[in-house]
């Protein structure tokens, strides 16, 4: 089975626009009041999880970490 993800890079101010993000049940990664066209937002979100997934994949797990659960109060 495919997981299929989309994810929607900013709200445009167009009121349509609201209204769609509202049927499909998504939020944006930005809502920046921008209306500059040209996939501004878009460029910007591709950033954020560019930057997302290289934080993800470089994060060390508990072992490489040396941590061995929860620490006392």
């Amino acid at each position: 089975m495919r997981t299929r993800v989309a994810e929607l890079a900013e709200a445009a101010l167009e009121p349509g626009h609201r209204l769609l993000l509202e049927r499909i049940g998504k939020r944006p990664l930005l809502d920046l009041g921008m209306r500059l066209g040209e996939a501004s937002g878009a460029t910007l979100a591709l950033f954020l999880l560019k930057a997302a997934a290289a934080c993800h994949t470089g994060m060390a797990t508990f072992a490489e970490a040396g941590v061995s659960g929860p620490s006392g109060p």
